[in-house]
């Protein structure tokens, strides 16, 4: 799994002293969970962003977006953005705001239970 570790660190920086995040490696890269619900995940030098589907058209219109088709169908609630779109911290930041946003709005997620056998 070949992921871009500068993007790693720029990621790791911005949600720095968030006691809620999680990172774990999953879809060949590195994803970035918040409260348990995915926000966005590094695969190879592109960051794949979890926009949702209300604001998802607006989102893929934007330059260096398109559609996160990962298993070969859209997916209509996340985009890749292209590493040329991500080369600002402006820029970065601004995805981050929108999957950290989208991420926020979710309910909690119910704890997991454990079989009692």
């Amino acid at each position: 799994m070949a992921y871009d570790r500068g993007l790693e660190e720029r990621l790791c920086e911005y949600f720095q002293g968030r006691p809620d995040l999680d990172i774990r490696k999953m879809f060949g890269g590195l994803c970035f969970l918040l409260s348990e619900h995915m926000c966005c995940v590094i695969v190879g030098d592109e960051l794949m962003v979890r926009v949702g589907p209300k604001d998802y058209e607006k989102y893929l219109a934007k330059p260096y977006a398109r559609e996160m088709d990962f298993t070969g169908k859209p997916i209509k609630t996340m985009v890749y953005v292209a590493s040329a779109g991500l080369e600002s911290d402006e820029e970065l930041n601004g995805w981050l705001s929108v999957c950290m946003s989208f991420a926020e709005s979710l309910p909690p997620k119910r704890p997991k239970l454990k079989n009692s056998q």
